[in-house]
């Protein structure tokens, strides 16, 4: 059955302020440099994201080695498939150090709802986040695969679906937050990739932000990748970005 959607703007618990609020990406095929960047960013980071490179390279064994530095993990694998598979995939993950996990909200009501279910009888705290639009998509790519309305109009469309069906957040663009803020519980986390300082590269993201602006927007968390893990002092480089966001 799907979840209640509480009002917007109800009162919720405070979230995370500074640091808490980052997650950084490991994106790397080599478990080493990831244990090397997730030891240097223990106490300076919220969390860390390992996602299909990595994952792809080691598995479950890389998700024990980053749990065993003890900092809090984001899986990222955008689940999309049936609801079965989807279900028994969440209910392996849930038996893993794994704090945050996604799926694309575009698998439907029925296959969030499964996987919540599953997560749910797990008896953990997995956290399930549904993907919205890629951060990499612009107005041109997404008519090119024939969704219509524009990013937003989109990324709201299925944040209000997958909170209905049980999903703890969404994962958007900054520039997406601000509507997605006004629009759904306050309880609802959004996490926003395409964070980049002020004229930086912004390499393959499309849809991008600062932190500051970011966290104005209503993110609670951002992931950040390259601006940190190519920094000569990774840690020095978090540090910078959290003592923005205080």
């Amino acid at each position: 059955m799907a979840k209640r959607v509480d009002q917007p703007g109800k009162a919720a618990a405070p979230g995370p302020r500074g640091r808490e609020r980052l997650i950084v990406a490991l994106d790397t095929a080599d478990l080493a440099t990831a244990v090397r960047w997730a030891e240097a960013l223990r106490g300076e980071v919220g969390l860390v994201k390992v996602g299909l490179e990595l994952f792809s390279a080691e598995g479950p064994r890389g998700l024990e080695r980053i749990g065993a530095v003890g900092i809090p993990i984001f899986l990222d694998l955008k689940l999309h498939d049936i609801p079965n598979t989807v279900a028994g995939a969440i209910s392996t993950l849930a038996r893993s150090a794994v704090a945050l996990t996604t799926l694309h909200a575009a698998g439907g009501r029925r296959m969030i709802e499964a996987a919540a279910t599953a997560r749910d009888r797990s008896g953990t705290p997995l956290r399930l986040l549904a993907v919205t639009v890629l951060t990499s998509l612009d107005e041109a790519a997404l008519a090119e695969i024939g969704i219509a309305g524009g990013a937003t109009e989109r990324a709201v469309a299925w944040s209000l679906l997958a909170a209905s069906a049980g999903a703890d957040g969404a994962v958007c663009s900054p520039l997406e937050a601000p509507r997605l803020r006004a629009e759904l519980p306050a309880r609802f986390l959004l996490v926003t990739p395409g964070i980049r300082a002020a004229g930086a590269p912004a390499d393959d993201q499309a849809r991008t932000a600062t932190a500051a602006q970011a966290v104005r927007n209503g993110a609670d968390y951002l992931v950040v990748g390259r601006p940190v893990t190519r920094a000569a002092d990774p840690a020095a480089a978090a540090r910078l970005l959290a003592a923005g966001l205080e």
